[in-house]
């Protein structure tokens, strides 16, 4: 497989990233959404979430073939410090590596803006069906993430009951006190291209 290179995703990527998501919307329960946005919606879920989180796209020959961002873990104040953070790699794409990359990758970028703890949203069957596996748990517990809460029976999509799984990650220490959580588009130029071209170097 050729060189995959993690870039920061634009709005202009809307159409490309939706082909991706699009799949896990109409054929998985991985995703709880059950209509696929439009371009224009996922146009403006990108520039929503770049005001203030990292947003990121990996690209293969050209062609993104996975993304992953960070959001609101809860809209108060005192949650600032921690993000919930969403994965999604094209489905021909899978265990090639890249969703560990793109993991690495934003875990960094959301260290450099004061984010503290990672919280993952995941759907979970009770057992293995057509639609749903827990791979997504397994890859969360291999990046060193942990099982906090579970909601039981909480969604339900292709007329079937499914779970909601919350896993954890401390990605950096706590200080004894806490600095202002900084907005992505804050940070001075210096050091973003300095963690860039580090990323691009482990990648060579």
């Amino acid at each position: 497989m050729a060189d995959i290179e993690i870039r920061t995703a634009t709005p202009d990527d809307a159409e490309e990233l939706l082909g991706i998501y699009k799949y896990y919307v109409e054929n998985t329960a991985i995703t709880y959404e059950i209509d696929a946005p439009t371009a224009d919606d996922f146009r403006g879920r990108i520039e929503k979430t770049l005001k203030k989180y990292p947003y990121i796209a990996a690209e293969c020959d050209g062609r993104i073939i996975g993304y992953a961002y960070a959001g609101v873990l809860k809209d108060r104040a005192a949650y600032d410090h921690s993000a919930e953070t969403s994965i999604y790699v094209d489905v021909n794409e899978k265990r090639h590596g890249t969703g560990t990359l793109l993991y690495n990758e934003l875990e960094k970028r959301l260290v450099s803006i004061g984010i503290k703890n990672a919280y993952a949203c995941i759907a979970c069957p009770e057992k293995d069906d057509e639609y749903l596996n827990h791979d997504s748990i397994k890859f969360h517990e291999k990046l060193g993430y942990t099982l906090v809460g579970t909601f039981h029976k909480c969604a339900e999509k292709f007329g079937r009951d499914y779970d909601m799984v919350w896993m954890e990650k401390v990605i950096a220490e706590y200080p004894k006190q806490p600095a202002l959580i900084k907005k992505i588009g804050e940070l001075p130029l210096e050091p973003v291209t300095a963690v860039l071209k580090e990323a691009s170097a482990r990648l060579q």
